[in-house]
């Protein structure tokens, strides 16, 4: 899946999400709002993860 779809869909992935990532809260999801670059910021802020680790999670994912 890419992430025009992600994007595209959003609401149905913001369940999987806070299923992977409990410490993201739905404030959090609204402003990502499917986008990658956005959801790498709040891993980093939430998990004090570097941006490195943080797209290899979302890689992972």
């Amino acid at each position: 899946m890419n992430w025009d779809q992600i994007e595209g869909n959003w609401k149905q992935f913001k369940g999987k999400v806070k299923e992977k990532w409990g410490k993201l809260t739905d404030d959090d999801l609204d402003v990502v709002a499917g986008k990658r670059d956005q959801l790498i910021g709040k891993l980093q802020e939430r998990y004090g993860l570097s941006k490195e680790e943080a797209e290899r999670e979302i890689n992972s994912w």
